[in-house]
C-alpha cells in the first residue's frame, strides 16, 4: 500500500512539474519558424540545418527606453517576438526604464514567474497574493537587489526616488503574456458595462465612465 503511495506521489509530482513552465524541447533546440501556417502551441520549428547565430541573439538592451509616457517607465521585452531561438526554451527578459514617480502599472504575467534585479535607483515592488486573502508582499529594492513575482499574481513596482531606476527581469516562458489591470478592465474593446463595473468597485457609475475615458 504504501508503495502504491508513494508512486502515486511520484507522478503528480512529476505532472506538476511538466505543467510548471513551457513543454520542454525533445531537440537541442527549436528555432521559431514564425512564417510557418502550422498553429501549434507556440511556434513551429524551423529546420535546424537552416538555423544562424542571429536566430539566438539580440542586441539593445544596453540602450535606456522612453519613459516619457503617462507612466514614467518602459519595458523592453526580449522575448520569442525578438530571438526565434527562445522558442521551447521556456526562458525570456526585460529591462525596465522608470522615471522618478514612475512605475510599472500592477499586472501578471499569465505563463511565467518573474525574479527582478535592480541595476540602478531603488524600487518599491511587491505582489498580491489570490482571494480570498489578497495580501500584500511588499518591499523596498536598492541597487543588486532581488525580487520573485509568483505566476499569475498581480504585481507592481514603483520608483521612489528622485533619479531613474533600470531593473532587469527574467520570465520562465519564452512567452510570458502581459495583462495591464487597469487597461484591462477599464480599456477593453468593446467597453465592460459601467454597471457591471461600478457595481464591482462599489462607486457611481460616472466615476467609471471617467476613468474609461482615460483608456
Amino acid at each position: 500500500m504504501a508503495s502504491k503511495f508513494f508512486l502515486l506521489a511520484l507522478l503528480a509530482m512529476s505532472a506538476s512539474r511538466a505543467i510548471a513552465s513551457d513543454p520542454g524541447q525533445l531537440q537541442d533546440f527549436c528555432v521559431a519558424d514564425r512564417t510557418s501556417q502550422v498553429f501549434v502551441n507556440g511556434f513551429a520549428c524551423k529546420d535546424p540545418k537552416t538555423a544562424v547565430a542571429e536566430d539566438f541573439f539580440f542586441s539593445g538592451l544596453h540602450m535606456a527606453g522612453n519613459t516619457s509616457n503617462k507612466q514614467g517607465s518602459a519595458v523592453t521585452a526580449v522575448n520569442v517576438a525578438q530571438i526565434a531561438g527562445l522558442n521551447t526554451l521556456g526562458i525570456s527578459l526585460v529591462r525596465v526604464d522608470y522615471a522618478p514617480n514612475g512605475q510599472n502599472a500592477p499586472h501578471i504575467h499569465p505563463r511565467a514567474t518573474e525574479i527582478l534585479t535592480v541595476l540602478e535607483g531603488s524600487l518599491y515592488v511587491g505582489f498580491v497574493t489570490s482571494n480570498p486573502e489578497n495580501k500584500l508582499f511588499a518591499k523596498f529594492l536598492n541597487k543588486g537587489d532581488v525580487f520573485v513575482f509568483p505566476q499569475g499574481l498581480i504585481h507592481f513596482q514603483f520608483n521612489l526616488g528622485t533619479n531613474k531606476a533600470i531593473a532587469i527581469a527574467a520570465l520562465s516562458s519564452k512567452n510570458p503574456g502581459v495583462i495591464t489591470i487597469a487597461n484591462a478592465v477599464f480599456g477593453s474593446k468593446p467597453s465592460i458595462s459601467d454597471d457591471i463595473l461600478a457595481k464591482a468597485f462599489q462607486v457611481d457609475k460616472n466615476i467609471v465612465d471617467n476613468i474609461q475615458a482615460q483608456f
